[in-house]
């Protein structure tokens, strides 16, 4: 009794799905225009958020982890996002919590999860903010730019924390990834427009990789050196002596030969303006 009870759900989850594939599909072609999914975005990068045509309609949480967790995943098994999302739960509840989940979906509005199979998916036409920032951060890493090229400033220099406040582990994880990419994209835009002469910009990329990792040595020699471009020298030596102090109370470390191989020489430039305690002055 219990197979055939699984066998009808997933055979009534099947139609289902059929048709909402076909009303998408439908909805991408032959509808309006401002309509369908093709013009749906989920936001993750800060605050969650889903948008559509009509607006941004309130998702409660648990259809919120479920979006996110496909929308950073791209696609999983049924049982791996019903083990991953209601890990705490028998088998049976946390798949009952998924059917509840995307059934309050799919009663909402048109859909934005699909199934294929036992696979569940973002239906083709949402898109997500984490995958335009992910390729203009690559993009940004691994690639050399001419003058006249346009950059992606917006997608590596606006965007927030992924999903601040959320602590599952499959959060965690990307929350890290997206943050070493966002630091050594930044780093890499703020050496390209300090090269162009862009130096407000270059310093904007510079500084917002400092507020990420107030301890990241490249990211203050990013800022010295939009500063070595412009010969503002007396801010040279302040950037590499806040970051000596800095670094030296937090780890008891000193900065880099390469970082102090920016200061210009001694007869050159008046000293730092401040020295650790305990120091000869040179």
């Amino acid at each position: 009794m219990r197979g055939d009870r699984e066998g009808g759900r997933r055979t009534g989850e099947g139609r289902t799905t059929m048709v909402q594939h076909e009303a998408t599909k439908e909805g991408r072609t032959n509808g309006p225009a401002g309509t369908g999914y093709a013009h749906s975005r989920l936001c993750l990068l800060g605050t969650f958020q889903l948008e559509d045509a009509e607006g941004t309609p309130a998702v409660p949480a648990n259809e919120q982890r479920l979006l996110a967790y496909l929308g950073l995943r791209k696609r999983a098994p049924r049982s791996v996002v019903a083990g991953t999302l209601w890990p705490d739960v028998t088998e049976e509840q946390a798949h009952g919590s998924l059917r509840t989940a995307l059934w309050r979906l799919r009663r909402a509005r048109q859909p934005v999860i699909e199934a294929r199979g036992d696979t569940l998916c973002l239906a083709d036409g949402v898109s997500v903010d984490v995958d335009v920032f992910t390729e203009a951060a690559l993009t940004m890493a691994n690639s050399h730019h001419a003058p006249g090229d346009e950059l992606p400033l917006p997608a590596v220099l606006d965007g927030g924390e992924l999903l601040p406040g959320w602590d599952e582990e499959w959060v965690l994880y990307e929350r890290e990834r997206l943050r070493q990419l966002r630091v050594h994209a930044l780093e890499s835009l703020s050496a390209l427009l300090t090269g162009h002469g862009r130096y407000a910009l270059a310093l904007e990329a510079a500084l917002m990789c400092v507020t990420i990792e107030p301890l990241r040595e490249s990211a203050h020699r990013a800022v010295a050196a939009v500063h070595v471009a412009e010969n503002n020298m007396v801010e040279v030596v302040r950037r590499y002596e806040a970051f000596r102090m800095l670094i030296h109370e937090e780890l008891g470390l000193e900065p880099s030969a390469r970082f102090a191989a920016m200061l210009p020489r001694r007869g050159n430039m008046v000293p730092p303006v401040r020295e650790h305690r305990g120091e000869a002055r040179s």
